[in-house]
């Protein structure tokens, strides 16, 4: 007798809005914790268990980071007022007063000036565009270890990327010196079991898997289907029927819909940024 192949697991197929790849993918606690992300906006006043923030930091710096120059740093907030604050800046969204932790992750080339300053350099590198974006990736992949870490600790998190909506603001508020940049914030704490996340579905993997070379072929189709999904998805949620089209041709169709993030290179320029 034939063996029949295993099913499919549920967050993988709900990943993909029930159009997953057709393949038997390998399975083990960390893939499954990683499937089933899902973004926590609703949490639990309880506060993090001793020694929790320090795992997740440790978990972070254990990330990949280029030539070792190690470019973020993270603010750890928890105080209700100065959350409170941030929250205005960032959109008044209420989870970040809600969620015992905030963390504020930090493209920092300060701490790379201030030991070129200690050894009487001028590190000219870091004036160039590239060393910028060497640390804003340092420090997405240090949150982004955080999150798995603090998904397998059982905790939820929901990034925030309004906290670029005013820089300079935010960067007073966390007194960041000169060349330090506040790129995205991160909500974490006990996910509140009456208000359940679920699982978004994300666009097809023939749209962002490309072998060998970039290729465009049935682009069209793949988009019309992932509308479709997204807006089953959306409507179950009570999040409206709008499909992903509309929202990203809303969301970057005009400079206004930037939220004030149109003016980001000035703002880099003010904290001290080169750029060149």
């Amino acid at each position: 007798m034939d063996q029949q192949p295993s099913p499919l697991p549920a967050d993988f197929q709900s990943r993909y809005g029930g159009a997953a790849p057709a393949v038997e993918p390998p399975v083990n606690a960390v893939l499954e914790a990683m499937l089933g992300h899902r973004s926590v906006r609703a949490y639990l006043p309880d506060a993090l268990a001793p020694g929790v923030l320090e795992t997740l930091v440790a978990a972070a710096q254990s990330a990949p980071t280029s030539s070792n120059l190690q470019a973020w740093s993270v603010v750890a907030v928890e105080d209700p007022d100065r959350k409170g604050r941030l929250a205005d800046l960032s959109n008044s969204q209420r989870f970040i007063r809600q969620a015992p932790l905030f963390l504020c992750w930090v493209a920092d080339l300060s701490r790379l000036t201030r030991l070129g300053e200690a050894h009487q350099r001028k590190l000219e590198g870091l004036d160039y565009l590239e060393s910028f974006m060497v640390a804003l990736v340092d420090a997405a992949l240090a949150a982004q270890n955080c999150v798995v870490a603090a998904e397998s600790l059982g905790l939820g998190t929901v990034y925030v990327g309004a906290l670029r909506h005013h820089p300079e603001k935010v960067a007073a508020e966390l007194n960041l010196p000169p060349n330090a940049f506040a790129a995205f914030g991160l909500a974490v704490g006990h996910p509140d079991p009456a208000v359940p996340g679920a699982v978004k579905p994300r666009l097809p993997q023939s749209l962002v898997l490309h072998r060998e070379q970039y290729g465009i072929t049935d682009e069209g189709a793949a988009i019309a289907g992932y509308d479709k999904a997204l807006g089953d998805f959306s409507q179950a949620v009570g999040m409206g029927k709008q499909d992903w089209t509309q929202r990203m041709i809303s969301r970057v169709g005009t400079a206004a819909a930037l939220s004030g993030r149109d003016r980001m290179k000035d703002a880099l320029t003010a904290l001290g940024f080169g750029l060149k």
